[in-house]
């Protein structure tokens, strides 16, 4: 089934074809945008009217890749319903696809679309190991728990090759600085040699992000991302490697994929996951219409429901920013959810132990020490050029 052209669109509008491996249907209009392109037609197809089939032979999209030319990498945050305030982020875009990513609209500060241009036009850090070290080093750093995965994957396939967050682990370990890590990917488990070192010193901590157990649906949901018994084979590997290791059953998106949500945790914690959490769907800004358009696609049976549900736990809206409910939502449905969680979670024995990663083996190496200093050197002699 192709996207239907909204109503308001002009008379000769046609749909957006379909892009095998990808999440979103289109690409969005960012809310930045002064002007909306639409494909229309020029009729001169036999008939009149477009043929569906012509779009099978366009090209696969392909993944761009930019080189991303910041000068810090530490990003922080004071919002009171996240339990840490700074984080790492290798990648701005994510090929994974996921259609519900609320991570989307940043790409709109870049100028660029929230919908398939999130997802093929990736930029990268590669100078990410290098800002790190600099940071951390500074007088001014105060240790604590860095996280990543928060916003971006950092194990999205274009790791593989360019191997950011693979440099970044070992800046990390250098320092004692403990990292907290959620991945939907099981390229997560190439980096074992790193983590599990660094769980030794309780320096390291990863959840795998499981949203269905449902093939087919985590193949229309999340393209690019690992299949759901790949991630919790990395459940299972990075568990025997004596690295603590959780699930977020995350998004919930109810009517769609709820009624998984004990299975998914009985299927982790089978594999080996101690932990748990989970957050319910959230539709910040462009992704409104970006999962609405892939729901009416991919299961237009169940789109009214699965809307009107959301609308439940979000006072009648699709979404609602306030803090302290927008990642568990509110009224009955929301409550209901949370009440399963928590049975499912105490008949499985999950969260019995709460991990504190340790920040007081935190120590500057002696390389980083002096390449700080000839940093600065460096700088007083530019300025006096």
């Amino acid at each position: 089934m192709r996207p239907k052209v909204p109503p308001d669109y002009p008379d000769d509008a046609i749909p957006e074809p379909l892009h095998k491996g990808r999440g979103a249907l289109s690409n969005e209009t960012s809310r930045y945008d002064t002007e909306k392109r639409i494909r229309t037609t020029d009729g001169w197809e036999q008939g009149g009217s477009p043929d569906p089939a012509d779009d099978e032979d366009l090209p696969p999209l392909r993944t761009t890749l930019t080189r991303d030319a910041t000068r810090t990498i530490l990003a922080r945050n004071t919002s009171p319903d996240i339990p840490f305030d700074r984080s790492i982020n290798p990648y701005r875009g994510c090929e994974h696809g996921c259609i519900y990513c609320f991570a989307r609209p940043t790409h709109a500060y870049l100028g660029l679309s929230p919908g398939l241009d999130f997802e093929t036009r990736i930029l990268f850090k590669p100078e990410a190991a290098k800002l790190l070290s600099a940071e951390l080093a500074s007088p001014k750093y105060r240790c604590d728990v860095i996280a990543m995965g928060t916003n971006t994957d950092p194990y999205q396939p274009v790791e593989r090759e360019l191997k950011v967050t693979r440099q970044i682990l070992r800046v990390l370990s250098d320092f004692n600085n403990p990292v907290g890590i959620v991945t939907k990917n099981h390229l997560i488990t190439r980096d074992i040699d790193i983590l599990a070192d660094m769980a030794k010193r309780n320096l390291a901590e990863v959840f795998l992000s499981v949203t269905t157990l449902d093939r087919d649906l985590a193949r229309t949901m999340e393209p690019r991302a690992s299949t759901p018994r790949k991630r919790l084979d990395a459940i299972r590997l990075l568990s025997q490697a004596g690295i603590p290791t959780g699930v977020m059953s995350a998004p919930m998106i109810p009517g769609l994929n709820d009624h998984e949500m004990e299975a998914i945790l009985e299927a982790s914690r089978d594999a080996g996951a101690t932990r748990a959490g989970y957050t319910v769907l959230r539709l910040p800004l462009e992704i409104k219409e970006l999962f609405e358009e892939w729901l009416r696609v991919n299961r237009p049976d169940r789109a009214e429901r699965v809307l009107s549900l959301i609308r439940q736990m979000r006072g009648g809206a699709l979404y609602q920013a306030e803090f302290g409910t927008r990642m568990k939502g509110e009224g009955p449905i929301a409550q209901l959810l949370s009440a399963r969680f928590a049975a499912a979670v105490k008949r499985l024995d999950l969260n019995r132990v709460r991990y504190r990663l340790d920040t007081l083996r935190f120590s500057v190496p002696e390389s980083a020490r002096t390449a700080l200093v000839d940093a600065k050197r460096d700088s007083r002699q530019m300025r006096l050029l």
